[in-house]
């Protein structure tokens, strides 16, 4: 009884976690007026299929190209977060160095420092480096993720020391080691970082608003902003463009959800 009190319990939360997205869905179906209607019509009497048509066919702001915009600088992202993630995990689990763990202690402590603190070294660094307003302002710095780091070095001090050891005797170097040994051991915590890197820099909004000024490189969190006139927001636009926006989430998702899952509870709980 007590355990199906707490199932009703969890279905109800999710249900009303999923409420706001179901209300996107809905009021992307509808007229501009009805938005905001109450009681709430879930369900529209007239489908307004139009409008997502109008968010991806607009000449005016191209969509499509945010969105491909979105898609290069986030896969791009992504790939250099587990590439360096992975390789500096690697040296704080499985090397021995002088000062490793007050390094890895420094390192972690610089999540205390608000993001926003960095925004204007970053963008005098990005005028110097001749990357303002490019696609390199939001990729390179993307690539480096301190919780990534964290993430892999707890599973990675799970994996025996004897598997590594063993290929060392067989004339295998680090980098051998770490890409045909480790890596494919660490694949829950891989897919896990993946995600959430990927949830990371697709949503990301201040860093493309700061460091992005024209209007062909913007990404989708800031193209949103184009239907939101001096006199009216477009709201039925904006929620089909979030809809639109969620799907490449809600995929990644559903096709690796065992894989985050597993990976997250592993990563609590080694080391």
């Amino acid at each position: 009884m007590k355990k199906m009190g707490f199932t009703v319990m969890a279905a109800a939360a999710g249900v009303f976690m999923i409420l706001p997205f179901l209300w996107m869905v809905s009021a992307s179906l509808k007229r501009p007026i009805d938005v905001f209607a109450f009681p709430i019509q879930w369900i529209p009497d007239e489908m307004m299929w139009s409008n997502y048509k109008e968010v991806w066919m607009n000449p005016y702001y191209t969509f499509y190209l945010y969105y491909l915009n979105s898609l290069k600088v986030t896969i791009l992202s992504v790939l250099g977060t587990l590439l360096v993630s992975s390789m500096a995990a690697y040296a704080f689990a499985k090397l021995h160095f002088w000062g490793k763990n007050a390094i890895f202690l420094c390192y972690l402590a610089t999540l205390m420092i608000p993001p926003h603190v960095t925004l204007v070294p970053r963008f005098i660094l990005f005028h110097w480096l001749d990357i303002y307003n490019t696609h390199w302002a939001l990729i390179l710095p993307g690539m480096f993720n301190i919780l990534g780091i964290f993430l892999l070095r707890q599973f990675f001090m799970g994996i025996p020391s004897e598997i590594s050891e063993a290929a060392k005797i067989d004339g295998a170097g680090h980098a051998r080691v770490w890409s045909i040994i480790i890596l494919p051991l660490a694949k829950p915590a891989l897919v896990s970082l993946m995600i959430l890197s990927f949830i990371w820099n697709w949503n990301d909004y201040i860093n493309p608003l700061i460091f992005i000024t024209s209007k062909d490189l913007y990404t989708i969190p800031v193209g949103l902003q184009a239907f939101m006139g001096m006199e009216s927001v477009q709201y039925n636009l904006i929620m089909a463009g979030a809809a639109c926006a969620i799907l490449p989430l809600l995929i990644l998702f559903l096709i690796l959800q065992k894989y985050f899952i597993s990976g997250i509870a592993s990563s609590a709980i080694k080391g």
